[in-house]
């Protein structure tokens, strides 16, 4: 008589839904050989396999990328066509190595080449130069390059990133109170807040509010960018302490001096500055786990008058749907920071609520890739 210990055991098979077994024909060999040269499937067959080599090869893109912004190859096409001689002995490298740079370039169609080999700026190319800030983000990636070395280990938690030391101020204000280590991660964000600060005003009217507070707003881009288009609008901007001198600096030089001030001091352990009947939070959630930001709405919530708003403007996940830019980029780059996430706009939404925020809106954003906008009203 057969023992139970010498039963094999049932193992549990879940019934296959069509799309599953939909999905495993795909996967087959076979299959793919024949999509491939069946006129009805040939075409999609044709593009799925496009799509799935530029994912392969996006790696090298971003670093070819880098090399035209290390080498700034592309401010100097600004000048006008130049060949690939021209441009290698300013670079210290060969002419055939220069030229297989600007011809990965014009692939990417960042530059583009004429019949006698000369190379001129395309059009992105030209935005890369223009974007504020976007060439210091893609010099910046070279940390974030070795902290996805190993994805693996990084999802795993095993590794100890540089992102996580280049943002300190994240871990909480005792992280980051030297006036160096403020400006480093200070500097970037000022360079590349322009281009939020312009996307959030576009999309809200910020006409009805008086007094506006700016919570971990830097050097003050988006306040004064708020204070230069709405005349009425004064505004304060509340960071850490190492950020005063810089930010003291721009907000004396703007056009709306008068209507600027900052107020040092961290969100986590100081009173907000009363008074203010908006108070917005640009880029900011997203650095912070969940009790971090429960924390800081309900303080929000409490600062603010009957009536009140509460403007929130970051980079989004798509929730349901996940997006290229929320639940890729942005949500490995919080990975690397060893804090925060990104979240949906309805997860931001039900953290408002649970704060005690009434009507809560979603603002139409033009590129949700710089930024997605919420409004919340404390009723």
């Amino acid at each position: 008589m057969a023992l139970a210990s010498d039963i094999p055991p049932i193992r549990y098979r879940p019934k296959l839904g069509l799309r599953t077994r939909l999905m495993r024909l795909v996967a087959r060999p076979g299959f793919q050989r024949w999509a491939s040269s069946f006129p009805l499937t040939r075409g999609t067959a044709a593009k799925d396999g496009a799509d799935l080599f530029d994912i392969v090869q996006g790696f090298v893109k971003s670093q070819v990328l880098f090399a035209l912004v290390e080498l700034r190859l592309l401010h100097r096409l600004m000048e006008g066509a130049h060949t690939a001689s021209d441009l290698a002995g300013g670079s210290m490298m060969t002419v055939d190595r220069m030229d297989r740079l600007l011809r990965a370039a014009t692939a990417m169609k960042l530059t583009k080449r004429d019949r006698k080999g000369r190379y001129s700026l395309a059009r992105k190319g030209a935005a890369i130069v223009g974007v504020p800030g976007l060439e210091d983000m893609i010099r910046h990636h070279a940390a974030f390059y070795r902290d996805l070395n190993d994805p693996v280990a990084l999802l795993r938690g095993e590794v100890e990133t540089e992102l996580a030391a280049f943002w300190p101020y994240v871990f909480g204000a005792d992280n980051a109170t030297d006036a160096e280590t403020s400006d480093r991660y200070s500097d970037l964000m000022a360079r590349s807040q322009e281009i939020v600060a312009a996307d959030t005003l576009a999309a809200v009217n910020l006409g009805q509010s008086r007094r506006l507070l700016d919570i971990g707003g830097g050097y003050g881009v988006f306040a004064e960018a708020a204070a230069l288009k709405y005349p009425e609008l004064h505004a304060t901007v509340l960071d850490l302490p190492a950020v005063e001198p810089n930010a003291q600096a721009r907000l004396r030089a703007s056009r709306a001096q008068d209507r600027l001030r900052f107020v040092p001091g961290s969100f986590r352990d100081d009173p907000l500055p009363e008074g203010a009947d908006t108070i917005s939070l640009i880029r900011v959630l997203y650095d912070h786990e969940d009790h971090t930001v429960s924390d800081l709405l309900a303080k929000v919530f409490g600062a603010l008058p009957k009536g009140g708003r509460l403007l929130i403007s970051e980079p989004m996940s798509g929730g349901d749907t996940p997006e290229i830019a929320g639940d890729v980029y942005f949500s490995f780059y919080c990975l690397a920071m060893q804090t925060g996430t990104v979240r949906s706009a309805k997860r931001i939404g039900a953290l408002c609520t649970d704060a005690g925020f009434g009507t809560i809106k979603v603002c139409p954003s033009r590129r949700p890739f710089v930024t997605t906008t919420m409004m919340a009203v404390k009723s």
